[in-house]
This record gives C-alpha cells, structure tokens and sequence, in this order.
C-alpha cells in the first residue's frame, strides 16, 4: 500500500471542528507531515465580530503551528476558511460554498461537537446529532469523496463494562427524538432528560451514542470510519510535549491542584484513568483515513470503529495520576498558590464530605473573611463552588472502569509501514505515563496559564513561604487543642507533660553529644 502522506497528495480535506482542541491538531499534523496535501477546507463560524477567515489566521498564529510555519512558511495559504453555523439548517453554508465542497472534497473530518458535559439535551442534539447528519447529507453529494471519518468518543456507549469495536444500537430512535423536540419547550425537554438519558451520566455520552448510529444509517452508502478516543489530554510529542490551550476535562483539575485549590476529589484510586495524547488520537485519525480510502474498493463497505484508549494495553490508574501531578507541580509550582498541593482521593461517602467541608470550604470562606476585611471583593467560595460542579460531571469516569476492545486499531497499527510507524506513531504502549504526566502539569502551566519558566524561582519561594505558614498554624492548633485539655483533665496535664519532659531530654542529650569532645 502507497505511504500516508502519499495518500494525501493533492487531496482536498474538508474538517469540522478546526478551532477546537484537537481540531487544531488534527490541521497542524495534516499540513506538516502531509506537505503535498493539496488544500484543508474548514468550516468555521463568524464570532465575536471575527469573519472565519480572520479566526482561522489568528488561529494559526499561535505557538502549536510555530513548527510548521517554521518548515512551510505558506502553510496558511493551503487553508481555506468557510463560513459555516453546524447548528443551523444546511449547515448556514453559502449556495457557492456548498458547491465548491462538493465539487472537490476527497475526504471528510467530522471533529466539531459540543463537549459540555451539562449541556442541555436540545443543545447537545443539536450540534451532535443534528449538525453531524446534516453533514452526511453534504458528504453524500460530494463528488470525489473517498472517506469519512467521523470522530466520536469512547464513552458513547459508557452504560456497558465491556466495549467493542462496534456501533452499538441507540436508546432511542435518533428520528423520532428530534421530531418530538422540534414541538417540545425547554422546560418540557429538561424534565425528561433524565429519563432518556438512563443509565448514561450526561447528554454528551448519550447524544455521541446516537450520533454513531445516524452516521452508520444515513450514511451507509459512504466510505466512513469511526475514531472514538478517551478522554484527549495533552500531546505526548506532537508538535511539541505537553501542549494543552484549555481548562476542559482534567487539565481544569490539575491546575486547581497546582494552585492548592483542590485537596479532595471522589475518585477510585484503583480506577482506571483512561487519558489518551491528543497527538496519539490525531495520528490514528489520519491513519484511518488512509487505510478506509486505500482499502476502499478490496473490502466490504462497513463501518470500521477504533477504539482509541490506553487502559487495555498500558493502563494508568487515578492514584496514579495524583501523585505524579502533585509532586510535580510541588517540583515546579504554580505562580500565586493558594495552597501547597496536595489532594486526597477518596470513595468514601462521609470521608469526601469532611475533606470538602474542612480542605475546600473553610479555607474558602476565611479567606473570603479576609479579602472583606481587606476591603477587596471576596472570590474563593465562587472559585469553589465551579470547582465542585466540575468534579461532579468528571466523577462518574474518575470512580469507574471500562474494557476497550482495541482490535481493528491493532491491525490499523500493522498496516503501517516502518517509516508511518515513526511519523504517525500512535502506539501507545511506548508511551511512559510519568514522563507524559510532567509534560502534561507544564504544559497547563505553560500554555494555558501562560506562566513563564523565569518565574519558577518566585514561585518556589511562595510556595515555600506556605508551608511555613501551614506548620506555624498546625502547631498553634495543636498547642490551643492541648491547652484546652489540660485545663480539663489531669490525664491530658500527665500525657504533656511526659511529652515536653521528653522532648527537653532529647534536646539536653542532643547538646552534650554534640559538645563531647574525644
């Protein structure tokens, strides 16, 4: 079989979902390492007073494409910006841009979605579900078309322990539903969310389940794939180690316990954390695009799934990931702390409550105090009050386990040649968790917070300063507690002053060791 990027020579790929995490990824990847890709069409919406071509450019000027400016300084000219509104009917596209797109598209990314775990049902449906068939519709009037990959997640069907490589049948006719949402008010819609949704813990898992289905039904007659990956964090290599530019997911959780923010989560200890690499998930796209057009006239026309996920073959657990993003962030802090950092996990009911009552909500409120009478507007308790609803929606994926069938993305990795091996590695078991773990910590630090490496030492020293702080509290507590007991019970008076005699001991034996003379 011809190589990757010779595939791609003088293809027109149109992707969805450009702007987003790993949309923009997915663009950088496609244009570096397929250098004789003809054009990338993307389908971007106008917003905040920005035309798409101007959102596009600005895009592209940030540092992930500094390595591809860098080796094709006329990268930005193979990329074309049309405006598109996914959740609007037929897509809010131009009857010109409509026509170009289906004139010249030889192969579709489908990465846009609303990733909000609270999103509302009709919202969610809407671009989804709605966007993703109305997209299919397009695709099948597009002339050249050879592929279609569409990427989903690999929670769509998290209702089951056990996951094939397959699209599983939906909970509800996706038809019907929007039809009976097209009459229902929100109110009406919000009530009976729960209900539809089940045994899935958002309307995000459930509206990918349905959309796999509609992509399966409507598009039948097309060439598709479909790339479910976990949960997408941080590059691992590509462009660059640790590239991260949003609080979504877990990086919001660790840089809150970067700043000592958050100091307990409900979480499985022995749970799996299935984190896959942004890059790692980018590579298996673009792979499979390959192997479903190359393959396009020698094998049956069924949709192939890929599970992309890493708990199967090199699993990383929850406990795990505490204690490596904890010690790093105390190797190389936050600027401006709040806390040291330091999280206890737990699945104890009562044991999460306290930690919550004691580690977040009392620091929160005497700080609040504080600011108050400082004269400056009290922040924390709101600071913590987001931060509790947003380990509420990842609690359910931080407290349970699944088992990935991963087959067809084993024989994806065999079909590769030595060299796509290297240039689209997506081998996951290569990957070393502390390593990937560290870069990850510094990359929210460097490219979301956007905190310079200059100021580690200040950073250092503030943190230092805390745990300062932190023991001079602790020991006057532990003072005032005792003082209270000794005033009450002549058992409390014996038991301290055994331990101040013993300690004035030990420093008495201390000071003459220390002077003895030989």
């Amino acid at each position: 079989m011809i190589s990757i990027p010779e595939f791609y020579r003088g293809k027109n790929v149109l992707i969805t979902g450009a702007t987003g995490f790993m949309g923009k990824v997915l663009l950088e990847k496609l244009l570096r390492s397929c250098p004789n890709t003809k054009a990338v069409y993307v389908l971007v919406r106008p917003k905040a007073g920005q035309k798409p071509k101007e959102r596009v450019a600005e895009m592209m000027s940030c540092k992930l494409f500094d390595r591809l400016r860098d080796e094709q300084p006329d990268c930005a000219q193979k990329v074309i910006a049309i405006s598109s509104e996914l959740t609007q009917p037929e897509l809010d596209m131009s009857k010109e841009d409509q026509d170009t797109l289906i004139d010249c598209i030889d192969i579709v990314f489908h990465c846009a979605a609303t990733v909000r775990f609270n999103e509302s049902l009709r919202d969610a449906m809407q671009l989804n579900v709605i966007a993703t068939r109305q997209l299919i519709y397009l695709a099948q009037k597009m002339k050249k078309l050879e592929v279609f990959i569409h990427v989903s997640t690999a929670y769509a069907n998290c209702n089951r322990k056990q996951i094939e490589e397959m699209v599983y049948p939906p909970p509800v006719d996706p038809k019907k539903l929007i039809e009976s949402l097209a009459w229902m008010d929100d109110s009406l819609v919000n009530n009976i969310t729960p209900k539809l949704i089940g045994d899935r813990p958002n309307t995000y898992t459930y509206t990918k389940a349905l959309a796999e289905y509609v992509v399966q039904q409507e598009g039948s007659k097309l060439n598709i794939a479909i790339v479910r990956p976990s949960i997408v964090g941080a590059s691992w290599k590509e462009p660059f180690p640790g590239w991260i530019d949003n609080f979504n997911g877990p990086s919001g959780l660790f840089i809150a316990a970067g700043k000592g923010i958050l100091r307990t989560m409900r979480a499985s200890n022995n749970a799996v954390a299935d984190l896959i690499p942004v890059d790692v998930v980018v590579n298996t796209t673009l792979a499979a695009a390959w192997y479903s057009g190359v393959n396009r006239y020698s094998r049956p026309r069924n949709i192939l799934v890929y599970n992309c996920t890493t708990g199967g073959t090199n699993p990383f657990h929850w406990g795990e990931v505490e204690y490596h993003v904890i010690s790093t962030f105390k190797r190389n802090p936050l600027e401006q702390a709040f806390r040291r950092p330091n999280v206890n996990l737990t699945s104890n009911h009562l044991l999460y409550h306290y930690w919550i009552a004691v580690s977040h909500k009392a620091p929160a409120f005497l700080y609040d105090v504080y600011l108050r009478i400082t004269g400056r507007s009290p922040r924390m308790m709101k600071t913590i009050t987001r931060l509790h609803r947003a380990m509420m929606l990842l609690e359910y994926f931080t407290s349970n386990s699944w088992v990935w069938n991963n087959e067809n993305t084993n024989m994806l990795m065999s079909q590769l040649s030595p060299e796509d091996k290297k240039v689209f590695n997506f081998d996951v078991r290569q990957l070393h968790w502390a390593e990937y773990m560290e870069n990850y910590c510094m990359g929210t630090k460097k490219y979301v917070l956007n905190e310079e490496m200059s100021g580690l030492p200040a950073a250092r020293k503030h943190l230092n300063k805390l745990r300062n702080i932190r023991y001079g509290f602790n020991t006057i507590l532990v003072v005032l507690i005792w003082r209270v007991f000794i005033a009450r019970s002549q058992m409390a008076r014996n038991i301290w002053y055994f331990v101040v005699s013993m300690c004035f001991k030990f420093l008495s034996y201390f000071r003459a060791s220390s002077t003895m003379r030989y």
